[in-house]
């Protein structure tokens, strides 16, 4: 592959991710393109504006993207890296879409900038359907950046990077190239830090979750000392900022049911290194090299996360209701719990809030996920195409399956 192939990439999606990508990786020299539903809504110029935690800019940044299209073969098969932009829940659609497109006699890498619902399986899917063999997956386990959108293809806001990223790679021996050619350039060429250290497997991904616990801790917190519903929009409290104690106690049981899985894994397979499977707070630590040991406190303390509102709609009476076709729900619960629970299962593993949750969730959603505590596996709500990402929808059906 010559360096001319290796420096053209297609953003799938136009997350705030995307915002932030395609500044730092024309300014590395990248040919970048775009794949959007929303093609006339996006500029040939992105601004990024780095400001501080009190909203000072500190630094601007620019970039240009080559094309910008909603048809893939437009812009996918020429590239050399296809990156994903876009809710978890999202990433199979797009995955069939683009595969017919993707280049068979290069290689290709294909990564996402969130990689916390089993990346792999999902990109070994099309490779298997689509004959792709010249594929290189990557996932990321956490956005590298606190990043937000200021104007919607065409200006994007980023605080800063996390002081270290893990990312995950089939093959794992292309982790130096991948490192040296994209990562490199993403976070550390710009904002001085953010280096990248290879996770030795995806399922540390999988099972070392922040926005996948936080989130729908969040939601059902609220929902117990609101029943998830205001008379006016004034009355809903911030996500954040007003993060309470039953909140906080949720997200700290629900970690722990997680961490119940994690330890089942590390002990059923000890030769393997999951050094990168963390808890919370563990995973805090390592991303900022923070000193946090108060949940709540991080939350209501925040200067970036405090205007964020939960996901709500309003009815027709007036009232707000929490938003339940929200991504909170279709990623975090879905393509999040869903898949714990189902581990748990194979590991025949008592996880009381993750049941708590889902249950909740399936009545909010008027769903079949779960009974007592076992998951339905030939329910509709979890096999019919995309709506879940449990392992046996990829047709993998034990713990030695999932391992990559």
């Amino acid at each position: 592959m010559t360096k001319q192939e290796k420096k053209e990439v297609t953003i799938v999606g136009g997350g705030s991710s995307a915002h932030i990508l395609i500044p730092f990786l024309s300014g590395a020299g990248f040919t970048v393109n775009i794949l959007t539903r929303r093609p006339k809504e996006w500029s040939p110029k992105i601004d990024l504006q780095l400001h501080s935690i009190n909203g000072e800019t500190l630094e601007e940044f620019s970039g240009s993207l080559t094309k910008i299209s909603d048809n893939p073969a437009e812009v996918i098969p020429q590239a050399s890296f296809v990156i994903l932009c876009m809710p978890v829940s999202k990433y199979r659609i797009a995955l069939y879409g683009l595969a017919p497109h993707l280049a068979k006699d290069k290689e290709v890498f294909v990564g996402t900038i969130y990689g916390q619902a089993g990346f792999n399986w999902m990109v070994d899917e099309i490779k298997k359907k689509f004959d792709l063999s010249h594929i290189t997956t990557f996932a990321i386990g956490l956005i590298p950046w606190i990043c937000r959108i200021i104007e919607y293809g065409k200006v994007g806001v980023t605080y800063g990077c996390k002081e270290f990223n893990v990312v995950a790679v089939s093959p794992p021996d292309r982790f130096s190239e991948l490192n040296n050619v994209f990562l490199k350039n993403i976070c550390e060429r710009w904002l001085k830090k953010g280096k990248f250290r290879q996770a030795d497997n995806f399922l540390s991904l999988t099972l070392s979750v922040d926005n996948q616990i936080i989130h729908p801790s969040r939601c059902y917190g609220l929902f117990l000392k609101y029943h998830g519903k205001w008379a006016n929009k004034e009355d809903i409290p911030y996500f954040y900022r007003d993060y309470d104690q039953k909140s906080a106690d949720l997200l700290q049981e629900l970690d722990a049911d997680y961490s119940k899985i994690r330890e089942a894994i590390k002990i059923k397979y000890p030769e393997q290194d999951f050094q990168y499977m963390l808890d919370y707070l563990g995973l805090e630590r390592l991303s900022y090299q923070s000193e946090n040991t108060d949940i709540r406190e991080s939350f209501t303390t925040s200067l970036t996360l405090g205007a964020i509102k939960p996901p709500t709609i309003q009815l027709e009476s007036g009232e707000w209701i929490i938003d339940k076709d929200h991504r909170f729900f279709t990623d975090d619960i879905h393509y999040g719990l869903c898949i714990a629970k189902w581990i748990a299962d194979q590991l025949s593993l008592d996880v009381p809030t993750i049941d708590s949750i889902i249950d909740w969730a399936q009545q909010l959603r008027n769903e079949k996920i779960i009974a007592g505590n076992k998951l339905l596996l030939d329910s509709e709500s979890l096999t019919t195409e995309f709506m879940s990402g449990i392992p046996p929808v990829y047709g993998l059906n034990s713990i030695d399956d999932i391992l990559d």
